[in-house]
């Protein structure tokens, strides 16, 4: 089975920043991508910034605040947050596409969600 354990959530002023961190474990083979997803109260889980082989996006509210970072010998993902505003107030969940040992394809996995609330 593969875990990803995110942490880095909180409470914060608007204008202030924030950084999420993600590690995925267990039986790894590799992993195609990481992101992260967020999703705010009454409304469906978004695109918050991705990264893949083939590069790396974001939602376009986020672009210019939000830095999407991996580190592969580590298997991780994080996000720098800056400019926070109310509207990024949501849960934030860690994605992960992953190939296991002696899997043929790659399965997604979540994190367990960290909160971020932006407010004064």
């Amino acid at each position: 089975q593969v875990q990803l354990v995110e942490s880095g959530g909180g409470l914060v002023t608007p204008g202030g920043s924030l950084r999420l961190s993600c590690a995925a474990s267990g039986s790894i083979f590799s992993i195609n991508a990481m992101g992260w997803y967020r999703q705010a109260p009454g409304k469906q889980r978004e695109l918050v910034a991705r990264m893949t082989s083939g590069g790396t996006n974001y939602a376009d509210s986020v672009k210019g605040r939000f830095t999407i970072s991996r580190d592969n010998a580590k298997n991780s993902v994080y996000l720098q947050m800056n400019s926070l505003k109310p509207g990024d107030t949501a849960v934030y969940y860690c994605n992960a596409l992953v190939y296991k040992l002696g899997d043929n394809l790659p399965s997604q996995y979540w994190g367990q969600g960290t909160q971020v609330t932006v407010s004064s």
